[in-house]
């Protein structure tokens, strides 16, 4: 592939250990580009040093908040979900997530969260888990690809609207590595 995206949960435990070992799995990678969102595990990036994890991942883009133009499509990412235990990057379902989505620009091609927006590949006991603001925000930003984890359960691919939403969750509910990565043509 050309680019290569991580939707977060890099890290097990969240030690620095354990992101010097990603960035050196990155190396390795044959992509022209690597982008990479935090996810709820990725505590190096939410605590109180995150430009040093951000510096610790040389063979990748981070995006936190934050966009880039990569062959022509501009990429968004954002590493929030809805309150998830006493997780990393946990914001109350409601305004702060709403205005956390706010900020993702209209013209987005590829939006790379963590989390699943509410009714995509986002199911955990037969219940819908994902987030209902971000889902009210891809009605606006309406990008080509969603690239998201966090949710084991919802690993997989589905088109809806026009737009292509990828759980690219390789990890079963029990941590498992079991998934194979998703590979998609824009």
């Amino acid at each position: 592939g050309d680019i290569l995206i991580i939707a977060g949960d890099i890290c097990s435990f969240g030690n620095k250990a354990e992101l010097l070992d990603f960035d050196d799995f990155l190396e390795i990678q044959s992509h022209s580009a690597k982008v990479v969102v935090a996810g709820n595990h990725d505590w190096p990036f939410a605590c109180s040093s995150p430009a040093e994890a951000n510096a610790l991942l040389k063979n990748a883009i981070y995006l936190e908040d934050s966009g880039i133009e990569i062959l022509g499509l501009k990429f968004w990412g954002s590493p929030w979900q809805p309150w998830f235990g006493g997780w990393a990057f946990n914001l109350p379902r409601g305004p702060k997530l709403a205005a956390v989505w706010s900020k993702i620009p209209d013209d987005t091609d590829v939006l790379i969260t963590h989390c699943p927006p509410y009714g995509i590949l986002d199911v955990v006991h037969g219940e819908n888990v994902g987030c209902k603001d971000l889902a009210i925000a891809l009605k606006r930003v309406r990008p080509l690809v969603h690239v998201f984890g966090h949710v084991h359960q919802g690993y997989g691919v589905a088109e809806q609207d026009g737009m292509i939403y990828v759980n690219a969750s390789l990890r079963d509910e029990n941590y498992s590595l079991v998934n194979q990565p998703i590979s998609i043509d824009l």
